[in-house]
């Protein structure tokens, strides 16, 4: 649709600026696709459908406030990408298989892969004696060539020692520890947080420090309740959503 192809009726009850609001939310999920690009200013907005520009701002403003358009310091006002619906909080899925499911393409950057001895956060989580080799495992995860989450993971050496030889951009954790090690994974405890990124993370994810992101800590077990995995994920809060699925006792 062209946004200026239409018109607003003042002879109804709805609002001016809801009307522009619904006008302009079609206009960027079917027309408006170049992120890169600005939306029309709102002079010409106002022009074109004959309302005063207090009235286009409250629709763009609302907008604004839902995460579909932002704006940028004397360039205007910009579209958001749409955020990806996460299933990280619903199941125990490698994020390559989630992200293929969603029609994206994965790439997998491996920032480190080492062993190293656990202190006492890792060793806690892992059930381990504080100095213990664990296999230190680094990643930051691409969709579409976006990077959208950083993931530091801690697994027991003793249990997942041959992991040093894998290519993780390749394979996925998962896949290596279930049809290479032999492992079965029964269940995983998450817990989510909601921070703002460190000067540190916010350069992995390529966001401005301060930025709200998604801080998932994951714990996962083996059937004999041995704990095989202790992750720490970092998700850009502007790229991803969770859905929480809970059913009445």
């Amino acid at each position: 649709m062209e946004l200026f192809d239409h018109q607003l009726d003042k002879n109804i009850p709805v609002p001016l600026y809801y009307q522009l609001k619904t006008l302009l939310e079609e206009y960027i999920e079917k027309e408006h696709t170049n992120y890169e690009e600005p939306i029309p200013t709102e002079m010409e907005i106002s022009e074109a459908f004959g309302i005063s520009r207090p009235t286009v701002r409250q629709a763009i403003n609302s907008l604004v406030v839902e995460g579909k358009l932002y704006r940028k310091k004397s360039k205007g006002t910009f579209v958001n990408r749409p955020k990806i619906h996460q299933n990280f909080l619903e199941s125990i899925q490698s994020f390559n298989e989630e992200m293929k499911e969603k029609g994206l393409t994965p790439k997998t950057e491996v920032l480190g892969l080492e062993v190293v001895a656990c202190d006492e956060e890792v060793g806690r989580a892992l059930q381990l004696e504080v100095g213990t080799e664990v296999v230190r495992l680094e990643r930051l995860r691409y969709a579409d060539g976006e990077p959208i989450v950083h993931v530091v993971s801690h697994l027991p050496y003793s249990l997942c020692g041959e992991m040093l030889e894998k290519d993780f951009t390749r394979v996925s954790m998962y896949h290596v520890m279930e049809a290479e090690l032999g492992m079965t994974i029964d269940y995983a405890t998450r817990r989510l947080e909601a921070i703002l990124a460190d000067s540190s993370t916010a350069k992995i994810l390529g966001i401005s420090k301060g930025s709200a992101i998604q801080y998932i800590q994951t714990i996962a077990y083996l059937t004999d309740e041995t704990a095989v995995e202790y992750s720490k994920a970092y998700y850009r809060g502007d790229r991803s959503h969770f859905t929480f699925k809970l059913k009445r006792n």
